[in-house]
């Protein structure tokens, strides 16, 4: 019969009824032969019947195990669809589950439910980027390796993104310092469900005293590398259904300029031709990019052997398992994974990272296919007369910055510091972009600083009113129309306001850390002739620095 968990509910007490009935159908006179013969007739049945309903109990408790493991697909009309399980039928298999390969996870039933302690459950993204970390005794590189992913991200990219940190620890009040400290580095990013900290159940981890060493590595190394195969594989189970593509990253790596876009182009590249998966980094794991639809395959092979190897080692067994022919060479076996496994060149990602997560290893691996990320980004921008009141450290220079030739470095902000581009011309500023700090420094940036312009019609000031983004007058005729939030400040320069003589960014409160301008963006309507100009190198001769050189930093 068809059997259904709801059932449990009314076993119980129809044995109970079951067995009332029995024993007030004992007659009270018991003396006789058949009375007795009829009695151990009737202990029979009861005995059968109690096998029975063991046997459908043991039924619904497998079911219940498959249950908690499968999903349950949907019909057009978004109803369940009706499965069968091995169980609904009788004399069928058992199918294996998570609990073959993790058996231990049968006596702890919130083994597998994360604790997610950050994230707005944002999903249907192009691109999720697992990031798994712990506890480290030196040197923690979390920071700086998201300051790295979101340094370069456009608008766009940042609201197709998601970037799980799967912090893979179970001491509950360290993982809520960790996102508290993300909370408070990046709250923008926090704020809009870009960033997401999840941790595993204190019973997800199994006993690893019970390993056995192989490979000739030591019983601290074995425990090292099988928890490493459990939590990637716990960080793409969790990833699965959140996006289209998942890359599996480090938590001490830097990322090239663009990588975001470079991933997403290289991927479309490739979708004529069937790939298990792409690589953005030649070292270990770092950079490796999945469709997300094949992730449950994927962990599936990795809890089989997570005892037995390396996770990288057991990636690169499915492709021999999937193409590589035993009869064949090694020569043939490398050009058949070659074509489900694509490299792109250069690689995006790089290792920075001295000291391991494995207690006591220093591991300098680097990628020499590296492509290294800027630390600033140059823009043809009109003809200026750039100043500040901002001391700059070493060469470090607000004029190197505005002609595309590095960063500008300031020292500590006050009230009333200020950057400012005067025009050589008054010209129409369709936008704006102003982003400071990097990946390297991703403190020094500008705090409670707004931006500012100066219409070339003095008359301007009394027209302009209250407007999307707010606009106000500020002191010396300069109207403010935006301000920085998180470090980038980005914007339109609204049509009334031109043309525009000069842009200003006026820091409005004292500042704890100094501060990197990275990248300046200030197109007029005529780029191209400005670019030509710049060109013929005009720009550098109409370009200079003004502040008290005697503030500045050697």
């Amino acid at each position: 019969m068809k059997f259904r968990p709801v059932q449990l509910v009314f076993l119980l007490p129809l044995g109970f009824l079951f067995s009332f009935t029995w024993i007030n159908s004992i007659p009270k006179q018991t003396d006789s032969y058949e009375e007795i013969q009829s009695l151990y007739k009737r202990l029979l049945k009861a005995e059968a019947a109690g096998v029975q309903v063991n046997l459908e109990l043991q039924r619904a408790l497998e079911r219940l195990a498959n249950f908690s493991t499968t999903k349950v697909p949907s019909t057009a009309s978004g109803q369940p669809r009706q499965e069968l399980a091995s169980s609904d039928l009788p004399n069928t298999l058992p199918l294996p589950n998570i609990f073959s390969y993790l058996p231990h996870l049968k006596e702890h039933v919130d083994g597998l439910t994360p604790n997610i302690v950050l994230g707005q459950g944002r999903r249907g993204v192009s691109l999720v980027l697992g990031v798994p970390t712990v506890r480290r005794e030196k040197q923690s590189y979390l920071i700086n390796t998201l300051s790295s992913l979101l340094f370069s991200l456009t608008p766009s990219q940042c609201a197709d993104l998601l970037i799980i940190i799967f912090v893979a620890e179970t001491d509950v009040e360290y993982v809520q310092t960790v996102a508290d400290l993300l909370i408070k580095s990046f709250p923008m990013e926090a704020g809009a469900g870009l960033l997401e900290v999840v941790s595993p159940s204190q019973s997800f981890y199994p006993d690893f005293s019970t390993l056995h060493e192989t490979l000739g590595d030591s019983k601290e190394r074995v425990k090292w590398r099988t928890k490493q195969t459990l939590d990637f594989s716990y960080l793409m189970l969790y990833a699965q259904d959140k996006g289209k593509y998942y890359v599996q990253l480090e938590d001490d790596i830097v990322a090239t300029t663009d990588y975001y876009g470079m991933m997403q182009r290289y991927a479309l590249q490739q979708e004529a031709n069937p790939w298990l998966f792409l690589e953005f980094s030649q070292l270990g794991f770092i950079g490796k990019m999945f469709h997300t639809q094949d992730l449950t395959m994927i962990v599936e092979f990795f809890l089989m052997f997570h005892k037995d190897k390396p996770i990288d080692w057991l990636l690169d067994h499915i492709l021999w398992v999937k193409v590589c022919n035993p009869e064949r060479d090694q020569k043939h076996c490398n050009a058949q994974k070659s074509l489900i496994k694509r490299r792109h060149k250069p690689s995006l990602f790089q290792h920075v990272g001295l000291h391991s997560s494995l207690s006591g290893k220093v591991q300098s691996l680097k990628d020499k296919d590296f492509s290294k990320q800027d630390l600033f980004r140059a823009h043809s921008n009109p003809l200026a007369q750039v100043s500040t009141s901002l001391a700059h450290y070493k060469t470090h220079t607000l004029g190197g910055l505005y002609l595309g030739r590095g960063f500008f470095w300031g020292l500590t902000p006050v009230r009333g510091d200020h950057v400012t581009i005067r025009l050589a011309q008054p010209a129409h500023v369709k936008r704006y972009l102003f982003r400071s700090g990097s990946f390297e420094s991703h403190l020094d940036k500008f705090y409670n600083t707004t931006v500012e312009v100066l219409p070339r019609n003095a008359s301007v000031s009394t027209e302009v009113s209250v407007g999307s983004p707010p606009q106000y007058i500020g002191s010396d005729g300069f109207i403010v129309i935006g301000d920085f939030q998180a470090g980038v400040a980005e914007g339109l320069v609204d049509e009334a306001l031109q043309p525009v003589s000069a842009l200003r960014l006026m820091v409005n409160a004292d500042s704890d850390a100094w501060v990197l301008l990275s990248e300046v963006r200030c197109p007029p309507a005529l780029s191209l002739f400005l670019a030509l100009l710049r060109a013929n190198r005009l720009l550098s001769s109409s370009c200079s620095l003004k502040f008290d050189d005697r503030r500045g930093r050697k």
